[in-house]
């Protein structure tokens, strides 16, 4: 595998720099070199080597069948199905103070499957991996300390005194977007005041290829399927609360775990190493600006119920990738205001849509007074009887 040194990044230039190596930046850079554009992929520090060895990544994404249809195209899915991916064909979600349930299955779909839990670590690695194949200009270590948007180009600072010379410049760099914020975009949101902790668990009963969540009165509780016959926890707890249940020993979390997932699947008899980290909802309040867009993160990011973060980040790159093929196809400059405002629009509105829709739903859900826990669970059961509408809500969630 190839990492261009500093030595030889001057060369002509180029259609497209991404900066950000994570998922989503990486795909794009992967899509936008298929779709034939010269493009470079900057990144401060490459990720660390995926092995089928190592203990499985705490962090986890829940792929919809939109995301697979991308990395199907970029000819990385069968080699992450492969290694390690845990499909589910059925949700099961219920509300701990109604009793109120709703069950999403992908028979009833007419799909094989509703998506596949994979860790975050094992999508990027193959994804940095096929990206020398694919023609991208891979520069890493790289720091973008700053650029100048000329008339037809943009031209990159990089911390090693080394420039580069493109027509877009994309901005894959996560929540805390410096390009972000060197573009004057400002960003809107909320601070949720809940961290999630995660870990990986065993218990007495099988996961049956099932999303488990329960909403809980201190926010939402995950159990996800594993690969390996454990399930991946995603719990969405206060501030304080997150830090008491951190502070436990390994047999109390187990135990508070248990009696939060109301021992759903018997006990939880064994656990990884716990993390957590802070939850937020932010949106960009421009997706672009001259010569400019941001992707995944950098733009968005939503609260983990719905598990849809890197979806949408997926999502934006084949909106951005479909615009630009478009706009070069029709002899216009890829690059262009209203080329890039397109996408812009679209994705801003898309994602601001579901954003605060997972928002409405975190809200929801913790209403605690009687009669709305009543209305809630009266909602829910509704909800469970209309198919048709149950259809269009997995639809959405699958990215269709």
């Amino acid at each position: 595998m190839r990492t261009v040194p500093a030595t030889q990044r001057r060369g002509p230039s180029l259609d497209i720099a991404v900066v950000g190596g994570g998922m989503v930046g990486s795909a794009a850079a992967l899509a936008l070199s298929r779709a034939g554009f010269s493009t470079a992929l900057l990144e401060a520090k490459p990720p660390s080597p995926w092995d089928a060895q190592d203990e499985v990544d705490l962090r986890v994404v829940g792929l919809a069948p939109s995301s697979i249809a991308l990395l199907e195209e970029l000819g990385v899915w069968t080699s992450i199905r492969q290694a390690r991916a845990c499909a589910y064909a059925r949700m099961h979600v219920w509300d701990a103070e109604s009793g109120a349930a709703i069950d999403f299955d992908a028979a009833s779909e007419g799909r094989d499957l509703l998506g596949y839990i994979v860790e975050n670590s094992l999508v990027q690695w193959r994804l940095w991996q096929s990206l020398d194949a694919a023609g991208v200009q891979r520069l890493c270590p790289a720091v973008v300390k700053g650029y100048e948007v000329r008339s037809d180009r943009t031209v990159l600072e990089l911390a090693d005194g080394e420039s580069l010379s493109v027509r877009l410049l994309i901005a894959a760099d996560g929540a805390g977007s410096p390009l972000r914020e060197r573009a004057g975009i400002a960003t809107r949101g909320r601070d949720y005041g809940q961290r999630a902790i995660v870990a990986h668990v065993t218990t007495e009963r099988a996961h049956a290829q099932t999303a488990w969540q329960r909403f809980l009165p201190t926010g939402p509780l995950a159990l996800l399927p594993l690969a390996d016959g454990r399930s991946s926890v995603v719990w969405s707890l206060p501030e304080a609360e997150a830090r008491r249940i951190q502070s436990l020993d390994d047999g109390a979390f187990l135990n508070e775990l248990g009696i939060a997932s109301d021992f759903r699947l018997g006990r939880v008899t064994g656990s990884t190493a716990r993390a957590a980290f802070p939850l937020r909802l932010q949106l960009a309040e421009s997706y672009q600006a001259d010569r400019f867009v941001l992707l995944g993160d950098a733009a968005h990011t939503v609260h983990p119920l719905a598990g849809q973060g890197v979806n949408l980040g997926l999502r934006d790159v084949v909106e951005l990738r479909d615009t630009l093929v478009a706009a070069r196809d029709a002899g216009r400059d890829v690059a262009g205001e209203q080329v890039l405002r397109r996408y812009a629009r679209r994705r801003r509105s898309a994602d601001t849509l579901d954003a605060y829709g997972f928002d409405a739903l975190a809200r929801i859900y913790a209403w605690q007074s009687a009669p709305l826990v009543a209305a809630r669970g009266l909602g829910v059961r509704v909800l469970d009887r209309l198919a048709p509408l149950k259809r269009r809500i997995a639809g959405h969630a699958a990215g269709f």
